[in-house]
């Protein structure tokens, strides 16, 4: 039977644990990654999470993978990563790939705004027209 998005998602939330922004927080001030998977317009348009790193989610597996010529250094296996997007969808999906890649502290922060609710601060986007 085909998976369907309401599958894909019960696998992920299944797997990767939802944390508040605190949790976030305070595992970034222990050497974890606070990590955007939405894309660029959405940066643009809604500005960032301040110390935050932006991989698209549709790059995530080339940058995830230390065996491409696209990795990101910042993706470490013994690092915790906490994921957030705009809504907390696309993080699980995105955690779930990590788990499965081999990526074992892996967290769904949910999206923008449950940062900003729980006192992140926002990095405004930058004027382009200027």
């Amino acid at each position: 039977m085909p998976l369907t998005v309401k599958d894909m998602m019960e696998a992920a939330n299944a797997v990767v644990e939802r944390i508040d922004a605190a949790k976030a927080q305070e595992l970034m001030a222990q050497g974890g990654l606070l990590l955007d998977v939405r894309d660029v317009p959405e940066l643009e348009r809604a500005g960032r999470a301040a110390g935050s790193h932006h991989i698209p989610r549709g790059m995530l597996e080339f940058r995830a993978d230390p065996t491409t010529q696209f990795h990101d250094p910042e993706l470490r296996k013994d690092r915790p990563i906490v994921l957030h997007c705009a809504s907390g969808g696309r993080a699980a999906l995105a955690g779930k790939l990590l788990k499965d890649m081999g990526y074992s502290q892996v967290y769904n922060l949910g999206g923008l705004s449950d940062w900003h609710k729980g006192g992140g601060e926002i990095v405004e986007p930058v004027d382009t027209s200027m």
